[in-house]
């Protein structure tokens, strides 16, 4: 199942929390992309949080995964989980319901 996760920086944090996690929470984020469990991850370009498509069973998983992140186990963030389906819209072209 692919997952979506949206970051959320916690309220009251600065950017000098983050520092010295930045390196071990790469480390973690590049284990994760070597295992194919995360498949891409991105920086929302105006927010500049982490934007990262998961592949597991389920979101229960995908919570336990993103807890092992170092900035997650710091408190200094949390994520948006969304399980994701296939759009199926494109069938309405072909079963006559449109």
């Amino acid at each position: 199942m692919k997952i979506l996760a949206i970051e959320k920086e916690m309220p009251n944090v600065s950017s000098e929390d983050f520092k010295p996690h930045l390196r071990a929470e790469a480390v973690r984020a590049w284990e994760l992309y070597q295992s194919e469990v995360f498949r891409e991850i991105y920086f929302d370009k105006s927010s500049h949080n982490a934007v990262i498509i998961l592949e597991c069973e389920d979101l229960e998983e995908a919570e336990k995964y993103l807890d092992t992140l170092p900035l997650v186990k710091e408190g200094l963030i949390s994520f948006e989980i969304i399980a994701l389906e296939p759009y199926s819209g494109f069938s309405r072209l072909f079963d006559g319901s449109i």
